[in-house]
């Protein structure tokens, strides 16, 4: 697709321009993305019968673990990898890194502003220490956006970190911690904290690290630790460039130009009505030189306004349907 009708991804999209955009980027890459052309040819599915997202073949998220999907015959400019700590590291080669950095930048100022206002205290490895995280990609640059010399990565210097959160009381910067769930429980069972008005935002599990919290356990333990009233979260993975994002009680908002739809667990081809548990499919549009149609491994549920939930995972035995290809 042109450089155009990628720009006109990220513009204002309403429930219909969403649809028609949807459709316009699976023709696209049921053409251009050999891999998606393989599978939805394995369907028997005739993709100038697709008229609605409804009818749109989600590809399997394992995909990215056992095949090159790409949409295009551009260089490759960033590989990013997934942690591996479930085994196969997933793999989504991007070739036009400034399409997931348009996407993540206005993702971040639509729900919390100008990162300028913000400073940046991430309990994540350094860009440096994890190399080829779309996370810490992310991570990284919005640290760099937000132009505050106390901005940075802290997983490893928690003295430090401690030091500019008692501090910050004085400034005039919104605060944001972000990490992941073990290194803000680490920090929270070291020294308790009365922040109020900062955000704290969890972005993934426990990385074999601790024992698996549920959600609202996790969350009560670190209000508790930091003294808010709510943990935000970040919903993304690597075979994604765009994130979701939770202000609280573990409900999500996409961008506009993302959407989640929750199919059958026992019939991966069927859609359920909002409202009921089932495997998460999510449109992501940023992915447009990849593939924007995506059917994780994740459980929940999504609601009549768009928002949604996590519930938890598949596990092998759970999943149906979807491993039709790969080998």
């Amino acid at each position: 697709m042109t450089d155009t009708k990628q720009n006109n991804i990220f513009l204002t999209i309403d429930k219909i321009e969403f649809e028609q955009k949807a459709l316009e980027v699976f023709q696209f890459q049921a053409k251009n993305c050999a891999v998606y052309a393989d599978f939805i040819s394995f369907l028997k599915v005739d993709i100038n019968a697709v008229n609605s997202i409804k009818d749109i073949p989600f590809l399997p998220i394992q995909f990215f673990k056992t095949h090159r999907i790409v949409a295009n015959h551009n260089p490759i400019q960033q590989t990013f990898l997934s942690s591996g700590t479930g085994g196969t590291q997933s793999q989504h080669f991007v070739t036009d890194i400034s399409v997931y950095e348009e996407s993540y930048r206005k993702g971040y100022k639509h729900f919390y502003g100008n990162i300028e206002e913000y400073t940046v205290l991430a309990l994540l490895p350094s860009y440096l220490e994890r190399n080829g995280s779309s996370l810490i990609y992310m991570v990284d640059d919005l640290i760099k956006k937000s132009k505050n010399s106390e901005s940075g990565f802290f997983l490893e210097n928690t003295q430090k970190l401690t030091r500019i959160i008692q501090n910050h009381s004085k400034k005039d910067k919104k605060l944001l911690i972000l990490g992941v769930s073990y290194a803000l429980l680490d920090l929270v069972e070291a020294q308790k904290f009365d922040l109020k008005d900062a955000i704290i935002m969890e972005t993934g599990g426990m990385k074999g690290r601790r024992k698996e919290l549920i959600r609202e356990e996790l969350h009560q333990i670190l209000c508790n630790g930091f003294g808010v009233d709510k943990i935000h979260s970040e919903y993304g993975m690597t075979e994604l460039l765009s994130q979701a994002y939770s202000k609280g009680d573990g409900v999500f908002e996409t961008p506009n130009w993302m959407k989640i739809l929750v199919r059958d667990t026992e019939d991966a081809l069927s859609l359920l009505s909002n409202g009921k548990t089932g495997g998460i499919n999510v449109i992501d549009l940023a992915n447009i030189n990849s593939c924007s149609f995506i059917a994780t491994q994740d459980l929940g549920k999504v609601y009549t306004n768009g928002t949604f939930e996590i519930i938890g995972r598949f596990d092998n035995s759970d999943i149906r349907g979807c491993n039709l290809m790969i080998n």
